[in-house]
């Protein structure tokens, strides 16, 4: 065992000794030692329930032999750091959260790991360690809240929310329709109840098969999440006896299933940023052209919300993940062959699994449409690629052409939309609040949630090298590269120039002449970095660009 390591032999008696500091009796020291990467804290609603989910796992662990023992992983509510200096730490405690459980796992040699996250950068980042540390490992999240109800029924989530503020300072929605909003969008504890980034990352868990069926879809509230923590904690124990690693589930057939799954459910756009991550530390190499590609062939079968009106519980009860898998399988878009971390291959995972709703999860001959839920655009104004989440777009907005209205922040830009001084036909450009020039490349969920709530969803399109929240709508077009801090085409768009968007061909053009942009070129300088010292300085330093993942370059 790894664990001998600290346990064996006279020479470990000072490591030993420790242990029975611990309260470990010689019995629990003689069996395998499982890591158990708790996420849980009081700040973030998708990790307040995580306490319950990793005592259930380590009940599993006991049940199957094994000795747990937790450590802690940081989280970031992205919904509580949106808007402010606070959404600038958000994309980076991905790398955080991978170095740290690295560091946890050499210094204390444990033999497997159970990984328990929930929200947007605690999942890529537990994987991304799972990756890179190479011992078993399984996944098993605190799980997606439920739908919220207004005071009318209505159904509701977060992106609602935050439309609605859209609404207030439209003048179309009181104080008071606010406030049943606020108090009724987020009614339970979990990852927020549409396919934001959370979830989207939680399902491809087990698309990838590194969470058990249901991982992505329980919701936190029901007991079945309870029962999959304990089947979590007595599965690590076999992948432990069969030495069955990440990096045999981890590889290039299965993160291209992961990409299709991606595609087929209506994932967020931040997949795009963090698969490529993923798969660099699994030793494979995936780029935004390939996603195109599994793009052009995979259907979309999935609306969730913010795209649509139904939401995690439902995809749930209609089967989950592993229904949508079974339906990809009518047209052979996955490989079966792989392993996965119930110990048996995809194809026998999926056997006996039956689409239950097809209103839920569209059969794949009744598609919501024939390519996947989110595209990758090039051209002259972002020569690497920029992604956009297509099955949330109006179908009016799948084609546009318009002036730019161009700011260099979230904050420039939100006043401005405000104000009422957006209108029908504007493509609204935020730049410098990518990877280098946020630093730490903000989502923009509130300007296209104001966007939206203010009425302007099917006539205005947003451009930026930052992000978006899986919660966005509408034709949100995020992580342009090279981003302007890099001197990127988009640092050199001038307010009015002409901007055409072309989802279903891919393309973004800048109608701007090569010879005026390269005279733009000469003449523009860098701004002075936004922060120059602490965590994100360094971050800046080492981070590259979003088209490969944002991973950070030694």
């Amino acid at each position: 065992m790894l664990s001998d390591q600290i346990k064996k032999g006279v020479n470990r008696a000072p490591n030993r000794s420790l242990l029975f500091a611990l309260g470990l009796t010689e019995e629990e020291m003689s069996r395998p030692l499982v890591g158990i990467v708790s996420s849980h804290n009081e700040i973030v609603p998708g990790h307040m329930n995580i306490d319950k989910i990793t005592e259930a796992v380590k009940a599993g662990v006991r049940a199957a032999g094994g000795t747990p023992i937790m450590f802690p992983a940081i989280a970031v509510c992205d919904g509580i750091a949106m808007g402010h200096i606070g959404m600038k730490y958000s994309l980076v405690t991905r790398d955080l959260i991978a170095d740290s459980t690295e560091a946890m796992v050499m210094a204390h040699q444990f033999d497997g790991l159970v990984m328990v996250p929930n929200c947007d950068k605690n999942v890529p980042g537990l994987l991304m360690a799972a990756a890179r540390l190479n011992i078993p490992t399984i996944f098993c999240s605190g799980g997606p809240m439920l739908a919220g109800h207004l005071t009318d029924g209505k159904r509701t989530c977060l992106s609602h929310m935050f439309e609605a503020v859209g609404s207030y300072h439209a003048g179309t929605l009181d104080e008071k329709g606010v406030l049943d909003y606020e108090q009724n969008a987020c009614p339970t504890c979990g990852s927020c109840s549409g396919m934001y980034t959370a979830n989207s990352m939680n399902c491809l868990t087990e698309a990838i098969g590194m969470a058990l069926p249901g991982n992505g879809t329980i919701p936190a509230v029901y007991s079945a999440r309870i029962r999959l923590a304990k089947h979590a904690g007595m599965k690590i124990m076999e992948l432990i006896e069969k030495d069955i690693r990440p990096r045999d589930i981890m590889t290039e057939k299965a993160l291209h299933n992961a990409e299709t799954v991606d595609m087929a459910l209506g994932c967020s756009t931040n997949t795009m940023l963090h698969l490529p991550a993923i798969a660099h530390e699994a030793g494979v190499e995936i780029s935004l052209d390939e996603s195109n590609n599994i793009s052009k062939n995979t259907p979309n079968l999935c609306h969730l919300a913010p795209a649509g009106e139904t939401y995690m519980e439902d995809l749930d009860r209609a089967g989950g993940v592993y229904a949508v898998m079974k339906e990809l399988t009518k047209k052979d878009l996955l490989d079966l062959s792989v392993m996965t971390c119930t110990g048996k291959t995809m194809g026998e995972n999926l056997a006996d699994i039956s689409n239950r709703n097809p209103e839920i999860i569209r059969p794949i001959e009744n598609p919501y449409s024939a390519t996947g839920g989110i595209a990758v655009l090039k051209g002259n104004l972002a020569p690497d690629g920029c992604v956009v989440k297509q099955s949330a777009v109006a179908p009016e907005m799948m084609v546009h052409e318009g002036p730019a209205r161009v700011f260099d922040s979230e904050e420039e830009a939100i006043s401005a939309i405000y104000a009422q001084k957006i209108k029908a036909g504007d493509v609204v450009v935020i730049r410098y609040e990518g990877p280098k020039g946020g630093p730490g490349m903000r989502e923009m969920l509130n300007p296209t949630s104001a966007i939206c709530g203010m009425g302007l969803g099917e006539s205005v399109a947003l451009l930026t090298d930052g992000r978006f929240s899986g919660a966005t709508r509408g034709a949100s077009i995020g992580h342009v590269s090279p981003e302007a801090a890099a001197g990127g085409p988009i640092a050199l768009v001038e307010e009015g120039d002409l901007i055409s968007i072309d989802i279903p061909n891919c393309k973004i053009t800048l109608h701007v002449s090569d010879e005026e942009l390269t005279r733009r070129k000469a003449a523009w300088t860098c701004p002075e970095p936004k922060v120059k010292n602490g965590y994100l300085a360094r971050y800046a330093k080492l981070v590259s660009s979003a088209d490969k993942g944002a991973i950070l370059e030694a």
